[in-house]
């Protein structure tokens, strides 16, 4: 689990809730359910309007990433390079298809199983760097959905916070009217900006993070394979892979 993630999500409930509380506010003062329909609701429905359906889809599947991401080992990643770089000195390359057959990442599998075939070193690296910059995208473009909700819901906020302020408008003569249409217009805003900034955004931005890192992950393979297939020393691809360490 992600604890930063976790401590960032409570610290940022305490922040908001305990500020509103010192200053002699109520937690009640914060929830409104006409203004949390109108920011949630148009945040969401300006989303699914300009994102297509595989994208979100994707989003959603990977938005589990901020509290469980995906673990990327990169020192792991080099010494399993290192390893079949070995094995290919003493066995040939063919020595390599039990790894391949046993191999739980799909790039890595599908790399060793392209060295096993005797593929050129030129066709691994365009065939490897389809799959590399494919997942990479797909990735980023779903980061991107929470970072252009991010963007939305200030604005949808504001939006709620007109249309409080007209009801305001619309019954100055009803003092009882007032009170609702106020609290609208300010939670709305409330609203609009606390989730974009301390939620959606840096959710977007987590994500992206995440996706960058398996994308270097990924480009260490590809170079630890592509030197294999070269015959490279297995001394010599450590100390290159190496380069790929924070």
């Amino acid at each position: 689990m992600d604890v930063l993630s976790l401590i960032g999500v409570i610290l940022a409930l305490v922040a908001i809730i305990g500020g509103n509380y010192l200053e002699g506010g109520h937690v009640s003062a914060l929830l409104n359910g006409p203004a949390a329909l109108i920011v949630l609701g148009g945040t969401l429905a300006a989303a699914f309007l300009q994102t297509p359906i595989s994208v979100f889809k994707r989003a959603l599947t990977i938005i589990r990433w901020i509290l469980l991401p995906p673990r990327v080992d990169l020192p792991g990643g080099i010494n399993r390079v290192v390893n079949w770089s070995l094995t290919a000195r003493k066995e040939g390359l063919l020595g390599l298809e039990t790894a391949a057959d046993s191999e739980p990442d799909a790039f890595a599998r599908k790399g060793l199983q392209l060295l096993v075939d005797g593929t050129e070193p030129e066709s691994i690296r365009t065939i490897l760097e389809v799959d590399l910059f494919t997942q990479e995208g797909r990735d980023l473009q779903a980061a991107k959905v929470f970072e252009s909700m991010g963007g939305y819901a200030p604005t949808i906020g504001i939006l709620g916070a007109v249309m409080g302020l007209i009801h305001v408008m619309g019954n100055l003569a009803d003092p009882s009217q007032l009170g609702n249409g106020i609290a609208v217009a300010f939670v709305a805003t409330i609203y609009g900006v606390g989730f974009a900034n301390l939620l959606l955004l840096p959710v977007g931005n987590k994500l992206k993070s995440i996706a960058i890192r398996q994308s270097r992950f990924r480009e260490m393979l590809l170079e630890g394979i592509l030197s294999i297939a070269e015959g490279e020393n297995p001394r010599s691809i450590e100390l290159k892979l190496q380069g790929f360490m924070d």
